[in-house]
């Protein structure tokens, strides 16, 4: 079993992007900690207001995919789709 590692940005084009991450990322943050298999899950504003730090650990491909599946059915999911996201994922 390896740990997956997923870190990059979440770029907002603009000041409403930037309010709808605000928004939904609460929410978001909680179910995703409470996932089995989530070993750390962190989203934090940047200098720039429009840039989302994202860093995600999970304890192996197949949480990490459940988590994957989850997310892209949810509301963040869904308010978020038109978001660019900057990430790397290493171990799978």
């Amino acid at each position: 079993m390896s740990n997956i590692f997923l870190s990059g940005q979440l770029v907002c084009s603009d000041q409403n992007q930037a309010a709808i991450v605000a928004r939904f990322l609460p929410l978001h943050v909680e179910l995703t900690r409470a996932e089995q298999g989530c070993l750390s899950f962190e989203v934090k504003v940047t200098e720039n207001p429009l840039v989302w730090q994202v860093d995600e650990q999970f304890q192996d491909a197949a949480s990490f995919r459940l988590h994957q599946q989850r997310v892209s059915g949810s509301a963040w999911g869904r308010a978020t789709a038109d978001i660019a996201r900057r990430y790397e994922v290493e171990g799978i």
